[in-house]
């Protein structure tokens, strides 16, 4: 991937996301003589035990191991995490090891470890652990199964932006290499199979322009949610490409993008709770 493409920042711009205080490069995971690193974005001029929702954007991929910018250095999830602390609230985007379509396992252990590191470490970064949003884009959807199987109570919403959520239907176009097992667990419409409604409030938005096996699986997903009557917010961009929020520079592309913002501080009840 060119890295001019990498550095592409948002289409939608607040005032003062360039005064967002930001914690870098603090490391989460050890693996494998390794580390993987987040950063974590605030409001300036946070007083002392104030706590904040926050929201855990979710790369995606797969993406090639040793890129000349790892993914929270991409200039989409830099804009991402400025913009979520101008919101109010705290943005943190990390790396996370999903190199192929039949790594979401490990992908998934990563996640689980970013969630788990924010939530231990909550009072140093002015989180409160009980109101977490996560926030998945493009190969990152499958990640969508495990809280809406497991319905964790600090996680309060969820969004995908232009997400992948049927591995079945990129295996059957011949796009990926996944066994039946982690296709099972990684499909979110299966993770909506049997139990209530009570599962995290959950926005999709989708790039009308897309692959069609994308949306196809897409699509199919909205149905399944539909039927499992979960909460959900459907917001397509007839004319957008995958990437839309960084490609895509028009007034559907910044309408999605703030009714996200909306939907997210809503349910992570921002207003009503904020120190």
């Amino acid at each position: 991937m060119d890295v001019d493409m990498l550095r592409k920042r948002l289409v939608y711009q607040l005032p003062g996301m360039e005064a967002a205080a930001v914690r870098r490069d603090m490391p989460y995971l050890k693996h494998d003589n390794a580390v993987l690193h987040m950063d974590v974005y605030t409001p300036p001029g946070l007083a002392d035990g104030a706590r904040l929702p926050a929201v855990l954007l979710v790369h995606g991929g797969p993406i090639r191991a040793g890129l000349p910018l790892q993914p929270k250095d991409w200039g989409i999830y830099l804009s991402y995490g400025e913009l979520m602390a101008t919101s109010g609230l705290v943005g943190v985007t990390f790396n996370h090891r999903l190199y192929g379509f039949d790594e979401h396992p490990q992908a998934a252990g990563d996640i689980a470890a970013a969630i788990d590191y924010v939530r231990t470490h909550a009072a140093e970064l002015h989180i409160d652990s009980d109101r977490l949003c996560m926030w998945t884009f493009s190969g990152g959807g499958p990640q969508l199964s495990g809280p809406l199987r497991e319905r964790p109570s600090f996680i309060r919403c969820l969004v995908a932006y232009y997400p992948i959520l049927d591995l079945g239907t990129f295996v059957q176009h011949g796009l990926a290499v996944v066994d039946e097992e982690d296709v099972r667990r990684f499909s979110p419409a299966l993770a909506l199979q049997g139990g209530d409604a009570t599962r995290p409030p959950l926005l999709i938005a989708r790039a009308g322009q897309d692959h069609p096996a994308l949306n196809q699986g897409l699509d199919a997903f909205v149905q399944a949610a539909l039927a499992a009557n979960i909460s959900l917010d459907l917001l397509n961009h007839p004319r957008g490409q995958h990437g839309f929020d960084m490609l895509d520079d028009d007034a559907r592309s910044r309408e999605i993008i703030a009714h996200t913002i909306a939907f997210v501080q809503d349910h992570l009840q921002l207003y009503e709770h904020t120190c």
